[in-house]
């Protein structure tokens, strides 16, 4: 989807950053900086982590991310999660927004860190992609959910919700999150199913694999959109503990 913006992207090394774990990174405009296991900037060890899978570069007058790598589609959001995508491997977007969220699964761990540019001025309506970015952009309206869904979701959520989004969470197993809720894991599943499809019919990406199959990592995937387009915060974990039985 492809609308018109008005932006100014400035290429000042000082006035890109990325922040990890605490910590601010700055690529240099006219050099290549990766993100990865074996990269400028060392996301973790995980050897389901590609080696490089995010390249950051200026080019044309404005800043690129591009993923790099072969398997692993990367998430991205605004801070207030009225834009978000899905960037996947050989794909690239300019990066016009003043803060941008970025959420990727390896094995079975969720990153996120932060691009702020301070150069970028988005004053238009819409998303902006423009040249050869195909991440297939969005804006997701409200999607309408049952108490036992809301709470499905902050289940699967809690452990990046409790951790602020600093660095790298892993996502609890569906068993796991059966447990956490007091329900059967049946039930677990045939829920998950129903949040899965409603997001589906919604337009959220990953959700579902080939011929109607559910994805594999839809847990991973129902994570992102659920922490970028925040659904769900960390104003709601209180919810898991004051759960009567009724709702589960």
């Amino acid at each position: 989807m492809t609308e018109s913006i008005e932006l100014t992207a400035e290429t000042d090394a000082a006035e890109l950053g990325i922040e990890f774990c605490g910590e601010w990174f700055h690529p240099t405009p006219g050099e290549t900086y990766s993100i990865g296991r074996d990269a400028d900037l060392v996301i973790d060890t995980n050897p389901y982590l590609h080696r490089r899978l995010l390249e950051i570069e200026s080019a044309q007058g404005m800043w690129w991310l591009t993923n790099t790598g072969r398997s692993i589609s990367v998430a991205l959001a605004t801070a207030d999660g009225a834009y978000q995508a899905m960037l996947g491997p050989g794909t690239r977007v300019p990066l016009v927004f003043p803060e941008l969220v970025v959420m990727f699964t390896a094995g079975a761990y969720t990153y996120e860190f932060t691009i702020r540019n301070g150069a970028a001025r988005f004053t238009g309506r819409g998303s902006a992609l423009d040249g050869d970015s195909t991440d297939g952009g969005t804006t997701i309206g409200a999607v309408p959910l049952t108490a036992t869904q809301r709470l499905l979701l902050i289940a699967l959520c809690e452990p990046i919700l409790r951790g602020g989004m600093m660095g790298s969470s892993q996502i609890p197993t569906s068993a796991k999150a059966a447990e956490r809720l007091g329900w059967p894991l049946t039930t677990f599943n045939r829920k998950l199913d129903n949040v899965c499809d409603k997001f589906d019919r919604e337009g959220v990406q990953g959700l579902r694999g080939g011929a109607g199959k559910l994805a594999t990592n839809r847990r991973a995937r129902l994570v992102e959109h659920a922490v970028l387009s925040r659904l769900v915060t960390a104003a709601d974990l209180p919810l898991l503990d004051d759960a009567q039985p009724a709702d589960r």
